[in-house]
């Protein structure tokens, strides 16, 4: 892309390779001003190319044919290899006819877009990585005053800054002008002025001063309207449409309905054409079916573009227009996923998703951009579509154990509903937001959340509603301790279940109640409310719950029945395993593993630690994959 730094590159390669004895020939440089108003056409940079070689007023040709013969027959007759560097091209029409028609001399073209039908060897220019960043802005401070701790004083704020430029090379080269300029303001001042403004093209141009090394004008902006102006139609709306996309990166599929191009077909020939230009860049992630091509823009790119319709009415409304578009794309399948992953045996199918691991692949693959999405209902507008898909996003990202994305959704989604006086919505997201803070030991939190959430149903009348309530406000007592209020708590989830007729919330409430019971050492009632919940599970056929109430029950039994408890848990791994719910897996190991220490069976003990810890690092559970590490090394 514009910007990247491929003339500096180019001609530093020429330098190096001169150094070398590569070229004894010498080395000849045009710039083509490709994407300039007045390009430098092939014909124009003939008699430059002829000049250089000697050839001039007399004995220059007049008609261009001869020109030509000239200037290939000149190179042809050198022996000596020659570089020929052709900078700034922006179509094969400015360079072929330039092409010495002997493999005896090198030829580097840079271009902001790439010529694939030509059987040329192209090499693609990225974005620095952020420490190479941080070294150049470094170096060139230093450069000018080697005294300059600014650098090493604030660290923090240079990084910071390096990553508002999206680690460009040209955008880098112009913040470390500006803070050459500024020698007595700090790094974190400019930090600041970029992020006020939003867009850090508006910051970075208008301080820019001066010239970079080939008397190029060190801004930012017209490198990327040009690069912009020139777009087929088509691709100009599809860049400024992708510019609006949720997340950073965005699927095909995404793409499709946010451009409203019916095909992913038609999509994909059009991100390839812009692909071409640099202007996006296809990001590939996973393999095999759970491969997933997604298409980014540079966060440069991004902002010019949202600016580009920022600035146009008619841009404007195509844009809220496309939101609107991806943002029900978003629900409809992620709603459809849910359904899947709750769903029970008798129950209504879910449209599209045929298993649980499609599903989650479909989720996994969009999870950036859903979460991105549910953002979204901080404007009115999007508010309802994007709180529903908060709700669907919930099971999904408990699951995945993606608990800081959890807790932003449901932040989101639960200052959305207040604000609309959406009371059910409302306490919908204080129920998932206490279970995820819960999940991360945030635990007082979690019960304001639970209390929350029951508050508001039993003001609706919510009976249902309010028995989950209790039942997660129950848990949530468990895992702060507070024992006797747990049970008292689940008791009434279970009751209120009871009386709605609920029996997947009953068999959840006996579960759990089972669980404050063993912790009260009321054993032989924890055992019977396990034993009720597995049974209510296997009536609902919610294996997976049966599978918890399995694993749950060969906890709560005493530790002489170490052989009962094995083949409880045993039973609970072989349903686990079958929905590769690997933190659960690792759960029950763990279980089998203290069941066998109690049978003073050390290797097996030692076999299921370790089987838990490579089960735990699957469910992104880095802390337990450790401890079972550990629990494996302290075995005698």
């Amino acid at each position: 892309m514009g910007g990247i730094g491929k003339t500096a590159l180019a001609v530093e390669a020429a330098h190096q390779a001169r150094a070398k004895g590569w070229f004894p020939g010498g080395t000849l440089f045009v710039d083509l001003r490709g994407y300039d108003d007045n390009p430098v056409t092939a014909d124009q940079a003939v008699l430059a190319l002829l000049d250089a070689l000697g050839v001039r007023d007399a004995d220059l040709p007049e008609r261009t044919e001869r020109q030509y013969d000239a200037y290939r027959t000149l190179l042809t007759a050198r022996h000596e290899r020659m570089l020929l560097i052709l900078d700034n091209a922006s179509d094969p029409s400015q360079y072929l006819p330039l092409l010495p028609g002997t493999d005896q001399h090198r030829v580097l073209i840079t271009s902001r877009d790439s010529p694939n039908a030509l059987p040329i060897r192209i090499i693609d220019l990225e974005a620095l990585v952020p420490d190479e960043s941080v070294a150049l802005v470094t170096c060139a401070l230093h450069d000018a005053d080697e005294r300059d701790e600014r650098p090493s004083r604030e660290l923090d704020s240079l990084r910071e800054l390096t990553a508002l430029c999206g680690h460009l090379p040209l955008a880098l080269q112009i913040a470390a002008a500006m803070l050459r300029q500024r020698r007595h303001r700090s790094i974190s001042s400019l930090v600041a002025e970029i992020k006020e403004a939003e867009d850090p093209t508006i910051v970075l141009d208008n301080g820019s001063p001066g010239t970079d090394l080939y008397g190029r004008s060190l801004v930012l902006r017209p490198v990327l309207e040009t690069s912009y102006r020139r777009l087929p139609p088509a691709q100009a709306r599809l860049l400024r449409l992708l510019s609006l996309a949720p997340g950073s990166e965005t699927t095909t599929e995404a793409v499709t309905a946010l451009a409203d191009l019916g095909t992913e077909a038609a999509s994909l020939s059009l991100l390839e054409n812009l692909a071409a230009t640099h202007l996006v860049a296809p990001v590939q992630s996973g393999e095999g079916s759970a491969s997933v091509l997604r298409w980014q823009l540079h966060d440069l790119v991004r902002a010019f573009a949202v600016s580009v319709v920022a600035r146009d009415q008619g841009l404007r409304k195509e844009g809220e227009t496309a939101r609107e578009r991806v943002l029900t794309f978003y629900y409809r399948w992620a709603d459809a996923a849910d359904d899947r992953l709750r769903w029970l045996p008798g129950a209504v199918e879910p449209e599209r998703f045929t298993g649980r691991k499609e599903a989650l692949e479909w989720l996994d693959g969009e999870r950036a951009g859903l979460v991105a999405a549910v953002l979204w209902a901080r404007e009115e507008r999007f508010t309802d579509t994007a709180v529903r898909l908060a709700g669907c996003l919930a099971q999904y990202l408990d699951w995945r154990r993606y608990f800081d994305d959890l807790i932003t959704t449901m932040r989101a989604a639960r200052e959305a509903t207040h604000r609309a006086g959406n009371v059910l919505g409302e306490s919908m997201a204080w129920n998932n937001l206490g279970i995820a803070l819960r999940k991360v030991g945030r635990r007082d939190e979690a019960i304001d959340a639970h209390t929350c959430d029951r508050d508001l149903c039993q003001a609706a009348k919510d009976r249902p509603g309010e028995a989950d309530a209790w039942n997660n406000l129950g848990n949530a007592f468990l895992e702060a301790d507070r024992v006797e209020e747990a049970i008292n708590a689940l008791t009434r989830a279970r009751d209120l279940h009871q009386v709605t007729g609920n029996r997947q919330g009953e068999a959840d409430a006996w579960n759990n109640l089972g669980s404050a019971l063993k912790k009260a050492d009321r054993t032989e009632e924890a055992i019977k409310g396990h034993t009720r919940a597995r049974d209510l599970y296997r009536v609902t056929q919610d294996r997976h719950g049966e599978a918890v109430a399995w694993n749950n029950l060969g906890c709560a039994l005493p530790n002489e029945e170490w052989e009962e408890a094995i083949e409880a848990c045993s039973r609970a791994l072989e349903i686990f395993q079958e929905f590769e719910d690997w933190y659960e897996t690792g759960q029950t190991l763990h279980n089998l593993a203290l069941a066998h220490e109690e049978a003073a069976r050390t290797a097996e003990a030692r076999a299921h630690h370790l089987r838990a810890a490579d089960a735990f690092t699957r469910a992104n559970a880095p802390d337990q994959a450790a401890q079972s590490r550990a629990d494996a090394e302290n075995l005698e």
